[in-house]
């Protein structure tokens, strides 16, 4: 049987979909590249924005345009949430909450539940337009923090950690297929291990990744700027994490931020990031922010806009706030209309932009190693190489070679926009 996987939204839903292609190779059936290839097609849906659920939308509608004949089995947040809209689309067969998303191969292939044999089968990447050259390393899922427009709390339950030898067997498996960097994932990983009785937290499980395993890069997803190990920067200073550190601000006013129920102020905010900053040279530091929350007056906005920029983001995901049924700020008052809210995200974006390339140039004349996730033919018979440095500066350069998935020196010459030109230097 072939199989097709895609997925909306976060790295924990990617980190997903590759444990399901694993399960399907395990059991001896096909991940395949496109979904007119696959007898099954199974999309993890996401409800993060109302973008995010109509992308979802879309993308089953897609696959079913593409192959009528493939079943469609959804799981993730936006098809938990809205089980009986998703089971009404065309194709699907069947809805898996994100409870049982981890037995959702066995039993499309009416088998017993599949232990990961990570010493027997290699874990690889998914084929087709989710493969990745980074593997993402499911650590932790769940949220016990109750944000105002949050839907994926909602969605996922409590937070719980993997066992740390789950996630050491999962790295091995994913070094034995070739990958150079992993990513740690979870909804909350600075919750990490908290809800384990032998008190692990993050750094013990990033201490052990590094003495158990020979990854040459792991890299952290998104961190909640609170409950944070307080020896987490100085591991950090090791050559084989990386220099950045993606932290969600969604807002730098304090009355903003005590509506959507975050637990930090901007100044608790910036002096983790001075902190940061000053144990960790290099360090890039990205975030999240949202604009037109209900109740953001001008006064706020501005207020956050000044914050923004004061915080030098090397860059920023930024998003319009989405109304979301089931959330606690949808019964706020004073909803910010569409147009004024995108007028906000410009700006915002155009403050990001300017620190982010601040950000690039101050690396211009120095020399880095890059991990080239892309390389494409190029019209001088050779390779165009696209990577990124360990503190996520996105670099272009020239190859004799394909060093796809290798990580070589490049020195940084100029910028192109938002990457870097660099010249190879060497294959390490």
């Amino acid at each position: 049987m072939k199989f097709f996987f895609d997925s909306i939204g976060c790295r924990l839903n990617q980190s997903e979909i590759e444990i399901m292609a694993y399960q399907v190779m395990q059991a001896g059936h096909d991940p395949v590249a496109s979904p007119e290839e696959c007898d099954v097609a199974v999309i993890n849906t996401c409800s993060v924005t109302t973008a995010a659920a109509s992308d979802s939308r879309s993308t089953i509608r897609g696959v079913y345009r593409r192959n009528r004949e493939a079943q469609i089995v959804l799981t993730g947040c936006w098809s938990e949430l809205e089980h009986d809209a998703a089971l009404a689309l065309p194709g699907v067969i069947q809805v898996v909450t994100n409870s049982e998303k981890d037995t959702l191969i066995p039993s499309v292939l009416g088998l017993p539940e599949l232990e990961p044999q990570w010493d027997v089968l290699e874990r690889r990447s998914v084929p087709g337009i989710r493969r990745r050259t980074r593997a993402f390393i499911k650590v932790q899922d769940g949220c016990d923090n109750h944000c105002t427009y949050c839907l994926p709390t909602i969605a996922r339950g409590a937070s719980r950690s993997l066992p740390i030898e789950a996630v050491i067997a999962e790295i091995r498996s994913a070094v034995k297929g070739g990958v150079k960097e992993v990513v740690l994932t979870g909804s909350q990983l600075s919750a990490y291990g908290l809800d384990q009785p032998d008190e692990h937290h993050l750094t013990t499980l990033i201490r052990s990744v590094l003495d158990q395993t020979n990854i040459s890069r792991i890299r952290l997803s998104s961190l909640e700027p609170w409950g944070l190990p307080k020896d987490l920067f100085a591991l950090l200073r090791d050559a084989r994490v990386c220099r950045q550190l993606h932290i969600p601000l969604q807002s730098g006013c304090d009355k903003t931020l005590r509506r959507m129920g975050r637990p930090i102020s901007s100044d608790a905010f910036a002096d983790l990031v001075s902190e940061a900053r000053e144990t960790i040279p290099g360090l890039a530091v990205t975030t999240d922010i949202m604009v037109g929350f209900p109740g953001e007056t001008v006064k706020e906005f501005e207020l956050s806009l000044a914050f923004i920029e004061k915080m030098r983001f090397a860059g920023a995901h930024v998003f319009i706030y989405s109304p979301r049924r089931g959330t606690a700020a949808v019964h706020l008052a004073n909803h910010i209309p569409t147009q004024i809210a995108r007028e906000r995200s410009l700006r915002v974006r155009k403050i990001v932009g300017e620190s982010g390339h601040t950000f690039r140039i101050g690396f211009l004349g120095t020399t880095m190693p890059v991990l080239w996730e892309k390389a494409c033919p190029s019209e001088s018979n050779g390779w165009d190489l696209t990577g990124l440095t360990d503190n996520y500066i996105r670099v272009r350069a020239d190859s004799r070679d394909d060093l796809g998935n290798k990580i070589s020196l490049a020195h940084l010459r100029e910028i192109e926009g938002e990457t870097v030109r660099g010249e190879l230097i060497e294959e390490r």
